[in-house]
Parts: C-alpha cells; sequence; structure tokens
C-alpha cells in the first residue's frame, strides 16, 4: 500500500467516534481535522458500520493508553474490516468534575462516567467520600445524562469539552491521578478512499500477521523484519476465534521510505500463511 498516491484528498467532514459528543475522541477528531461533524455510536462495531457503509468519511477511535494498554477489540476490528489507518494523534486525557450550573460541590452526592475515567481518578474520588462512584457506559455521556434529567446532587467526569457542548460547568479541573496520561488514537478510512492531505510523510506502518502453529515461527518473522531496517516499536497477540492457541500478531513499525517497508512486507510473507498491511502513516 504505497503512500505515493496521487494527492487528490479532500477535507474530512463526517467523523465518527465511539461515545457521545463531547468524549476524549471527539477532542481527538477536531485536533486532527479541525471543526467536523461528528457521528456518535454506541459501541465500536457501529463505528466500524458507519465508515464502511460510508454513512461517516472516516472515524477516530483510541488504539492504546498509556495507563491502560492497547484497545484489544479495535485491532481485531481493523482486520476484520476493509478499512485502513490513516493517521495517527496524540492525546493528553485530561478529567473534569462536571455539574449542572449553579450546583455546588457540596450538593454532589454521586459522580458518574466510564469506568475506566473513575479507576483514573481514585485518587481523588477517595478524598471526597460525599459521593459514591457510579459508573456509566462514556465520560461525556455522564454530563449529557445528568443535564438532560436535570440533576442536582450528580457530577460527572469527563473533558472540558462536554461541559461546553451539554451546558454544565466544571466543578473542579484535572481530577486525574497522574498528568502523564495519554491516548494515542487512530484515524480509520475505508480502503481506497483517497488520503487526507498529510503535514509529514508516512514513516511508521501497522501489519498484521499469522504464523504456523510451529515452534520458532515468530522469531523466524521477527528476524526477516529485523533483516530489512524497521524498527519494531510494538507488538500485540489476538486469539484466533475458533482455533484455541492459535493468535494473530499486531506490529507497528518505523521505516525511511515505502522502499523499507515494501521491503519488510515482502520479508513476512515467506514466513506467514497471512499478512495485512493496515495502514501507513506518519507517527503521532
Amino acid at each position: 500500500m504505497p503512500s505515493s498516491m496521487p494527492d487528490n484528498s479532500k477535507p474530512l467532514r463526517r467523523i465518527a467516534i465511539q461515545g457521545e459528543r463531547g468524549s476524549n475522541s471527539h477532542m481527538a477528531a477536531l485536533a486532527m481535522l479541525g471543526e467536523v461533524e461528528i457521528v456518535p455510536c454506541s459501541a465500536s462495531p457501529e463505528v466500524f458500520a458507519a465508515v464502511v457503509s460510508a454513512i461517516a468519511e472516516a472515524a477516530v477511535l483510541p488504539i492504546e493508553n498509556s495507563l491502560h494498554g492497547s484497545v484489544a477489540e479495535h485491532y481485531d476490528l481493523l482486520l476484520q474490516h476493509p478499512v485502513r489507518i490513516a493517521g495517527e494523534s496524540l492525546l493528553r486525557i485530561r478529567h473534569n468534575l462536571i455539574a449542572a450550573p449553579g450546583v455546588k460541590l457540596e450538593q454532589i452526592r454521586t459522580v458518574i462516567s466510564h469506568p475506566v475515567a473513575l479507576s483514573q481518578c481514585r485518587d481523588w474520588l477517595a478524598k471526597f467520600p460525599q459521593a459514591k462512584a457510579v459508573p456509566f457506559y462514556d465520560t461525556a455521556g455522564s454530563v449529557k445524562h445528568l443535564m438532560a434529567e436535570r440533576l442536582r446532587d450528580t457530577a460527572g467526569v469527563a473533558p472540558a469539552l462536554a461541559a461546553k457542548v451539554y451546558g454544565a460547568n466544571v466543578l473542579v479541573a484535572g481530577i486525574e491521578d497522574h498528568a502523564q496520561n495519554l491516548t494515542r488514537f487512530h484515524l480509520i478510512q475505508r480502503e481506497g478512499d483517497p488520503l487526507p492531505a498529510a503535514s509529514a510523510p508516512p514513516d511508521k506502518m501497522s501489519v498484521a500477521f499469522a504464523l504456523e502453529h510451529r515452534p520458532g515461527t515468530l522469531v523466524r518473522a521477527l528476524e526477516a523484519l529485523a533483516a530489512t531496517g524497521v524498527d519494531l516499536t510494538r507488538i500485540e497477540s489476538r486469539p484466533v476465534p475458533g482455533r484455541p492457541w492459535e493468535y494473530v500478531f499486531y506490529v507497528e513499525l518505523r521505516f525511511t521510505g515505502d522502499d523499507m517497508a515494501d521491503r519488510a512486507l515482502a520479508a513476512l510473507k515467506p514466513v506467514c500463511p497471512m499478512v495485512k498491511e493496515l495502514g501507513r502513516y506518519a507517527a503521532a
């Protein structure tokens, strides 16, 4: 999948995300693409369906968090659908306590948010014993809910953008436990669609490959990659459904020039029964 295709790209306008408007995925989409129309989806498979069916022109999805690791489901969905990774960005995750206008901190008895967000604010919540932390389906969705229901004793944990989108107020900013809380996002497009204009040439590639279930096959695959000069920056394994103890490996490679990337793919094919390039893009 060489990246040196004619530049007939146009700005992307309809972007699918998992979750509600005002979420971190919404913020990542704005950072990558500027002002866009967000297509919120309740689950990740719906995001991919929106892209494949052209309901959305592309999607912005988290692939890895610096504290909680990879979003394994998204690797599986990338392999299952005719899509490619067209871009990458990093977003610093900031959690805020958000409530309806006029509500005071001392009124809060319940704090709702996505379980991952609550876990990333554990220290602050432990020092706020007047309120019970309750898991909710989405960070921004927690603010949407408390505003729709006119709750005066409930706060959500969400990005500041959620307060802006739903007309709420930030009661306490930056309640996350760790300042170095970063999420890496991928821009996902249909295969064959024009790539968006990029500020930097591609220097990173994501690849999925399968191996025969025999000793030494992974070593041979990695040695073949190393011989081409690419820099292996990440490897992730996922089980193959219906085939116990067999795995698909997902790797991220840094390269210099499309020739090096092409050599890496060619080196894998003799030792791997399945090789699929998932995309070439500029590293965040």
